[in-house]
This record gives C-alpha cells, structure tokens and sequence, in this order.
C-alpha cells in the first residue's frame, strides 16, 4: 500500500461511524487533484442512486441506469464525464454493489497510477461503510427512496447481501415490492469448501409473514453454525417453528448446499420456491422430489438430493410471486415468459439478472402484485476455471 493509500485508510478508520464522507472528502482534496466528493447510495429496488447529506432526507436521486453514476454503478467500472471533470467510481464489497463515489476533479489529466488508487479508496469506503452501520442509520436511510413498512425494515435486516462473488461463483439476488415485502428471504453462507443457499417463502402478509420467515432464518443459521448437514438443518427448522405454531403456520424452503470443489450440490427442497438452468443456451427447470414445507407437522424427516453444475451454468431460483403471476390474457410467467426474460438476460452479469427478471415481471402483470417476488441468480464457474458469460 502506498503511503497515500495508508492516509486515506488511517483517515477512514479513524472517522466517526457517521463522517466518512467528510473524511473521504477532506483526505482526497488534499492528496489528489480533487475539488469536491460525494457519495451516492443504491436504494433498496435499484432503481436510483440517493446522495448522502443531511438526515432525515437526502438530495434528489438519479437514475441508476440513465445517470452519468449509474454508469458506474452498471457497469461496475470508473466513469468520467469529460464535460464536467466528474471521475464515478463504483462503491462495491466482494461484488454487492452499494453505491457511487463521484470526484469533481481539479485539473483535466489524472494520472494512471491515481485514477487506481481512487478506484481502491473506492473499494475501501464501501468495506467501511458495512462496518459503520453497527453504529449509524446515515447510510441506510440514504437507501430509502420510500418509507419501508415494518415488516419489509424486517426482512431487510435478515439479508446478507444482495451480491456477493468468489473465484467459483457470482450471486444476485433482488425482493420486490422492495418497500413492502413480506415473508419472501434469501441467504447465503460460505467456508472455504461449500456454499450454502437458502431460498425461503413464509406463509401469510405483513409482521406475521416477517415474524415467521425470521424464525426460519434464524433457526436454519443456527443450525448450520452447528456442523449439521443440510437435510438435518431443515429438521432442526422444522422443529422450531412447528414448537412456536404447531402446524397454523409454515415456511417453504429450498435449501442448497454447493460443493466448490466438485460442483456437487445437496438440495432439500421443502416447498415452493422453483430452480432453473440455463446450460448450453437452454433453459430447463429442475424438478425435485418435494418434501414438506418446515413446520406443517410435527418431527419431518428430510432427506438431501442431489445434482451437479458444471462450469458455465446459470441457476435461477424464484419464489411462487414470480412463476405464479398471470398476464391479462391469464398465462403465468412461469410458463414461457420467465423462460424468455433468463434467455434475455444470459450476458448480464448475476448481479444485474434478479432486477431484470423483476422488471420482466412487472411488464408482465396485469395489476399491482398482491405477493412478494424474489429472484435469486447464481453463475458457476468452477474451481480454477476462468470467469465467463453463461452459455
């Protein structure tokens, strides 16, 4: 690290949890050829980047698809808007992507060699914000284009991320009504041997669905953190949340185990979120043998099945609000338009395809939806293969 580099990260360090926009701003305009700094968060639905200034409201959004930032934010690559001397660098921890920092530059030539640092620093920020928000609301609420209902702040709070990427796999995953979300979740954990994936839809509306689906996640980590296999953990949850409801309320769940070294993949599948494939340009929906949903009866036994990825695929795991949902004329989406919206979005990094499947979706329906819809995306590439498009 230069030395450079070490003042922004010791400046950055030590801020308060609520000034590391001050401090990112008064290190850079004092050690680059920069005037001014702001930093640009990425609202819950991904549809606008809101600026970080003073609470409880921030400055007008923009676009995160037709802004010069948005660009950045997109693309995941630095944008300089020539006419302006505005440098967009994008905000991003191990592929989740949290925002934009822009840099007003002071002079029209920046070095290679500084145009990379402030691609770290970048980087380093975005590391720190995750950080600070043990401590701050600043940054979460400059996420929020709309109030959230409780239950959505619920199922928020759960997630892990909305991306993530390792050397083997790319993750994305998107809920929507984003503002409004119920019981539909996602999770994810990894070692350095295995990923597990956890797609989960709780029965009923609002704080009850959210309740329910927290339970579930909750006890599924908990056993997982145990050492248990994952047919084990379902029956652990299962216990769990038939003991708090005894049969009045469950949770569907398709619960995933990945391999990284063989791309051998264990599934539970105990209920009705659904996977799809695209291999080889074609898609093809999974079928497993169904298992019941956790908590619909007392002391289920689960057993784990089995497939294989194979460096290239794309899997593509939705909830019942997604495949479910009818057009005007009454076909589900599940039926060919989902199908069309994967083939669509086969060159979209996993990041960007669950918004685009949703934004499919919402062209798609004839009203406003009346369930929550999830799309969860994973791209595999193998142990020691070379990133690439899915086929």
């Amino acid at each position: 690290m230069t030395t450079t580099l070490a003042a922004v990260e010791r400046a950055l360090r030590t801020a308060a949890p609520y000034a590391l926009l001050d401090a990112t701003r008064a290190a850079l305009t004092s050690l680059y050829p920069v005037r001014d700094v702001d930093l640009l968060m990425a609202d819950y639905s991904l549809t606008v980047l809101q600026r970080v200034t003073d609470l409880p409201f921030t400055a007008a959004p923009v676009s995160a698809h037709g802004s010069a930032p948005g660009r950045a934010f997109g693309s995941q690559q630095p944008f300089l808007e020539a006419e302006t001397g505005v440098l967009h660098l994008p905000v991003s921890v191990r592929g989740d992507r949290l925002g934009v920092l822009s840099l007003t530059l002071a002079g029209p030539v920046l070095s290679e060699q500084a145009r990379a640092e402030l691609g770290e620093i970048a980087e380093m920020l975005g590391h720190h914000i995750l950080v600070a928000e043990r401590d701050t609301d600043l940054y979460l609420q400059a996420r929020r284009k709309d109030r959230l209902t409780l239950a959505a702040e619920m199922q928020w709070q759960l997630l892990p991320a909305r991306a993530c990427s390792r050397e083997e796999y790319a993750i994305g995953a998107q809920l929507e009504p984003a503002y409004a979300i119920h019981g539909d979740n996602f999770d994810w954990s990894a070692t350095g041997e295995r990923l597990t994936l956890t797609i989960t839809n709780g029965m009923g509306e609002g704080i009850d669905a959210s309740l329910l689906t927290n339970l579930a996640i909750n006890a599924l980590r908990n056993a997982r953190r145990a050492g248990v296999d994952i047919a084990d953990q379902a029956a652990l949850a299962d216990q769990a949340v038939w003991a708090q409801h005894q049969g009045e309320a469950h949770v569907s769940v398709l619960l995933l185990e990945f391999h990284l070294d063989t791309g051998l993949v264990e599934i539970v599948d105990a209920g009705s979120p659904q996977l799809l494939r695209l291999r080889s340009g074609a898609v093809e929906w999974i079928p497993f043998e169904a298992q019941l949903p956790l908590g619909l009866a007392d002391d289920t036994p689960y057993a784990a099945q089995q497939i294989r990825v194979v460096p290239g695929d794309r899997l593509i795991f939705v909830s019942d609000g997604v495949y479910t949902v009818a057009s005007a004329s009454g076909e589900s989406y599940g039926d060919k338009a989902l199908n069309r919206a994967i083939q669509a979005t086969r060159m979209l990094p996993a990041a960007e395809v669950p918004r685009a499947v949703l934004t499919e979706l919402a062209r798609h329906r004839e009203h406003q939806p009346d369930d929550d819809a999830l799309v969860v995306c994973l791209d595999w590439f193998g142990r020691g293969a070379v990133e690439a498009a899915p086929a």
